[in-house]
């Protein structure tokens, strides 16, 4: 199911999501007489989150959610006058403000990778210099769960992850949109309940230590959650001490399930202590007692890297209750994605434009440009192609194009089967161009691109690299505005 209404993106009143110099800015190019300057924006990141070979597209419903409900209330109006900033002319624009924007974008749950344009938007200056902060805002945070949410999932091979991230969440808006987020990127379940409510996503969740302490005794305590949750009874058995009580009381109460009638998987969540010892011993403790196939849980600020440890030393852990470290991003708290001005509306068509820097990790890609990812025979991505809007691109075979950060040296793409271009209208004249998309089809997406992607570039340490390069003619247009910066070569 998905929810009928997204609250915290269908809200009113959210047009001052924004930086106070956008607002000045819109204002100086309004009383310059330039506000209706055709521009080109892109959205994009220039270098993924350590050890980390892909990322997942996330936020792209919540984009488009807000800019259907983009408007300027009028104690926004009366706000904005409070301050003395602003001249009557332009805040009666800002009263009648509507959104004319064309907003292209990769389909959420795609792979996407540094400096490419994961959504553009086209349009007057004074538009698109509005949404910069809003949708930096809406999609850096989700797309760096979502690739997180992935790297957790790797780590479990195919075992369920649970997230269990609200309560460590910077705040509501962070737990329900990292809940999703986590979602997409692979997690089977959540333990946000409104999370549940508003997207469709499987809850779930144990009981907590305050259960047991709350009762006269470990086994009375187990008894009293079997008997309320039958069919979904997983133990928490780390609340006294695993070996010498919990695991014995939760055979007991097993057992006692299997006498009545109940055949339940026998299930049991360790939150504490050496995860990979005491998992061994409870399976063997419920094996031994005729308990088959147990279900262990695990959680206690687990992450990518812990689990992966936790298999090598063969730990019995089948599912995996990670918090903190994912819905935090814990080791990349930030992902740096930017918004970027790449061409204007001339007398004669469009001109590129770029941000020019002696560091060369930040001058921009110019144009308004088109993903074109290739595919060798088997499905599988091998790179993608940066080309300017409207170009051909080669078909197959060797795809020749410059250097993406270096435009005067050649670069290439090899074994190509055909090439998909990504990039979409998603947005124009205030509205939705495509029909809401389930989370459940998003995460679908992810999950699909993920398998065909291959595992050199899905390892959790020193992954390869996905090759993303420009076109020939996008290359020559980048190398000839760099020409004027000696620095850069």
């Amino acid at each position: 199911m998905n929810g009928p209404l997204d609250p915290w993106f269908k809200r009113r009143g959210m047009a001052l999501l924004t930086d106070f110099y956008q607002l000045t800015m819109m204002a100086g190019q309004w009383r310059e007489g330039r506000a209706h300057q055709r521009v080109t924006f892109d959205y994009f990141f220039r270098s993924l989150p350590p050890h980390t070979g892909f990322a997942i597209c996330a936020g792209i419903e919540s984009v488009l959610d807000f800019l259907e409900n983009l408007r300027f209330e009028p104690d926004d109006i009366d706000y904005l006058r409070s301050l003395g900033t602003f001249d009557d002319d332009f805040l009666t624009y800002l009263k009648n403000f509507r959104l004319t924007c064309t907003v292209r974008a990769v389909p959420e749950g795609t792979l996407i990778f540094p400096d490419e344009p994961v959504l553009q938007v086209e349009g007057p200056i004074i538009e698109a210099q509005l949404l910069e902060t809003a949708l930096l805002n809406l999609l850096n945070y989700p797309i760096l769960i979502a690739t997180k949410a992935a790297r957790v999932c790797l780590a479990a091979e195919g075992e369920p992850v649970l997230d269990f991230g609200l309560r460590r969440a910077h705040g509501p808006d962070g737990g329900v949109t990292g809940s999703r987020a986590a979602y997409i990127g692979g997690c089977l379940y959540t333990s946000n309940v409104l999370a549940g409510k508003i997207y469709g996503i499987p809850v779930a969740g144990t009981h907590a230590h305050s259960w047991v302490m709350s009762f006269p005794s470990e086994l009375e305590a187990f008894r009293a959650f079997a008997r309320q949750y039958p069919d979904r009874c997983i133990l928490l058995v780390d609340t006294y001490d695993v070996v010498k009580s919990g695991v014995p009381n939760a055979i007991q109460v097993f057992k006692e399930l299997a006498a009545s009638g109940r055949h339940i998987r026998p299930a049991i969540r360790l939150d504490s202590g050496d995860l990979a010892k005491l998992s061994k011993a409870a399976y063997k403790m419920m094996t031994e007692a005729g308990l088959e196939n147990p279900l262990i849980v695990a959680s206690n600020d687990l992450n990518e890297d812990l689990i992966a440890d936790l298999k090598r030393q063969g730990a019995r852990i089948n599912a995996w209750g990670v918090g903190t470290q994912l819905i935090t991003s814990f080791d990349c708290p930030a992902l740096g994605g930017v918004y970027k001005l790449t061409a204007i509306e001339g007398p004669e068509g469009w001109i590129p434009r770029m941000k020019i820097s002696s560091n060369i990790e930040k001058a921009t890609n110019p144009g308004r440009k088109q993903i074109i990812r290739y595919y060798d025979a088997d499905n599988r991505p091998i790179g993608d192609l940066l080309i300017q809007e409207g170009s051909a691109w080669p078909e197959k075979g060797v795809i020749p194009g410059r250097s993406r950060k270096l435009p005067h040296l050649k670069a290439q793409l090899e074994d190509a089967a055909v090439g998909t271009p990504l990039l979409q209208t998603v947005f124009a004249d205030g509205h939705r161009l495509v029909e809401k998309a389930p989370v459940t089809s998003i995460r679908n997406r992810a999950i699909e691109q993920q398998q065909l992607l291959g595992e050199e570039f899905k390892r959790l340490r020193n992954p390869e690299i996905y090759r993303v390069i420009l076109s020939e003619e996008l290359g020559e247009i980048k190398a000839r505005l760099l020409s004027g910066n000696p620095e850069i070569f």
